[in-house]
């Protein structure tokens, strides 16, 4: 049994023995990408503001996320020695960049499936000004900097952190401070004006998906029988393609967008959440 998950034995034998064919999540990796029409969301966020509430972009993403994971648990499966496992939380890492510097530094945020978009705003902005704060400002700072104290240190407790993650005996104390293990990795890259990219998923950890959302772009659609140019947020997304079926994949990935363009959604707890089968 893990500290951070438990197996799932309800898949489909398919799956099952696509574990074992691609061993890795560099094995496995699909990559797709959403373009979300700017405009609702911009709508609703202006709306908000003349209420005195300040809601961001990567605020209706991430509550968006949350409220899809009600609909779709799975999407909250990781691989780890072949064998599939469903989380026990919803952790979701993120690089803050510190002021003045081109480094940043990476821990995660946790969210319940019942949170709202204002829950899920405060969560963030509690997150980001933790970490912007200057030094070691979380576990995954502490622990990086212990295991670069001693040299050699930090090959050999990497090493020894694979092999006990391999093998299910990973502390939750480590997971905890592990930017690699959570539900999902995402990266505002319009935050330093860049596009978006594909950004691969790590062997090491339980990572299933990494969102890349870039700078907005106009993007040709097709209404009423004419071409019209719609600003719309670029998202890259890269997962683990041995959690679940493409069709599943693409119903969640529509919902997803759903919720992003109807933000008012989000505002009230979800009336249906689904556990996963494990």
């Amino acid at each position: 049994m893990r500290a951070d998950g438990r197996k799932v034995k309800t898949m489909q034998p398919m799956y099952q023995v696509a574990a074992h064919i691609m061993a890795k999540r560099s094995d496995s990796m699909n990559m797709t990408e959403v373009d979300i029409p700017i405009e609702p969301m911009q709508r609703y966020l202006n709306e908000k503001r003349k209420e005195g509430i300040t809601f961001s972009h990567l605020g209706i993403v991430l509550a968006a996320f949350v409220r899809t994971l009600c609909e779709f648990p799975f999407l909250n499966r990781f691989v780890v020695n072949k064998t599939i496992y469903t989380r026990n939380e919803i952790a979701i890492g993120m690089v803050v960049l510190k002021p003045g510097e081109h480094e940043g530094t990476m821990n995660k945020m946790y969210f319940e499936k019942k949170n709202t978009i204002f829950e899920v705003q405060n969560i963030i902005d509690k997150y980001i000004g933790e970490n912007r704060a200057e030094g070691d400002t979380n576990k995954t700072d502490d622990l990086i900097r212990k295991l670069l104290s001693v040299p050699g240190l930090c090959r050999l407790g990497v090493n020894i952190f694979k092999w006990a993650d391999k093998h299910g005996l990973l502390p939750r104390s480590i997971i905890q401070a592990s930017p690699f293990h959570c539900t999902m990795t995402i990266t505002n890259l319009a935050s330093i004006r860049t596009n978006y990219i594909y950004h691969h998923i790590y062997d090491f950890g339980t990572t299933t998906l990494l969102m890349a959302m870039g700078v907005t772009r106009e993007v040709p659609v097709r209404k009423h029988g004419e071409i019209e140019f719609v600003r719309s947020i670029p998202i890259g997304i890269v997962m683990d393609e041995r959690i679940c079926n493409g069709c599943q994949y693409a119903l969640a990935f529509k919902r997803l967008e759903h919720y992003l363009k109807n933000p008012q959604l989000l505002e009230t707890p979800p009336e249906t959440i689904l556990e996963d089968i494990p």
